[in-house]
């Protein structure tokens, strides 16, 4: 049964999601809206009370949350950022061109091609840097997967299976490069201690330029609707 908090006037609804590992109250505005994690046994009066707290700080990201754009012929949006811009191809494959993406096969929305380009780029990228990373620390992975996260822009299990959102190939090269030298410490250190920083500047020693480019801009990132 899905639960919802209402907060402010005008009203801001609050998507509940109980989970069992959770041991307080968080918030956050994703691109779905706001969403609170909250203990599994927690009760909505508490959460309430969270929530109301929040009204302030909630409003106000809310009012800087970017708008959302539909990808279609003539959207403009980053590619390893740059923009390119979306136009209508008239062969087999999607193919760019300088600042151009001509997006094979008509379609009333090229919106899915456009995604499905990017995933390719950025899987292309990812592995070619994660592999890199991985034999500089000595330590290799599993597995990797792509998703498009909202909360996540990269995470490693203990199992040594890494996740990556397929969005970062949107993000300047030096940011993505970042996020996966970041996941990789965590083949080492699976946690975020002074260890764990340490390696991540070994890796990568600019890190905290592209940790500070990922909070302000990243969001930006997230705007961008690919559904026909």
């Amino acid at each position: 049964m899905s639960e919802t908090l209402h907060v402010g006037s005008p009203k801001i609804d609050i998507a509940v999601r109980r989970r069992a590992n959770a041991r307080r109250f968080t918030l956050r505005v994703t691109g779905e809206g706001a969403v609170m994690t909250v203990p599994a046994r927690a009760s909505l009066q508490d959460a309430q009370k969270f929530a109301d707290a929040q009204v302030g700080w909630l409003e106000d990201k809310l009012v800087k949350q970017p708008r959302f754009e539909t990808v279609d012929y003539g959207t403009y949006l980053p590619l390893e950022g740059e923009d390119i811009c979306i136009a209508e191809g008239k062969g087999r494959k999607t193919l760019l061109d300088n600042d151009i993406l001509y997006v094979a096969g008509r379609s009333a929305s090229p919106g899915p091609r456009v995604r499905a380009w990017l995933k390719m780029q950025a899987r292309e990228v990812l592995v070619q840097h994660a592999d890199y990373y991985a034999e500089r620390l000595g330590k290799w992975y599993d597995r990797m997967s792509l998703r498009d996260t909202r909360s996540r822009w990269g995470s490693c299990s203990s199992s040594g299976d890494l996740m990556f959102s397929w969005r970062l190939i949107m993000a300047p090269p030096q940011v993505l490069e970042y996020v996966v030298a970041h996941e990789i410490a965590h083949l080492e250190e699976m946690n975020h201690s002074a260890a764990f920083w340490a390696i991540v500047e070994r890796l990568y020693p600019d890190y905290a330029r592209e940790r500070a480019w990922l909070r302000k801009n990243g969001a930006q990132l997230q705007r961008y609707r690919f559904d026909a």
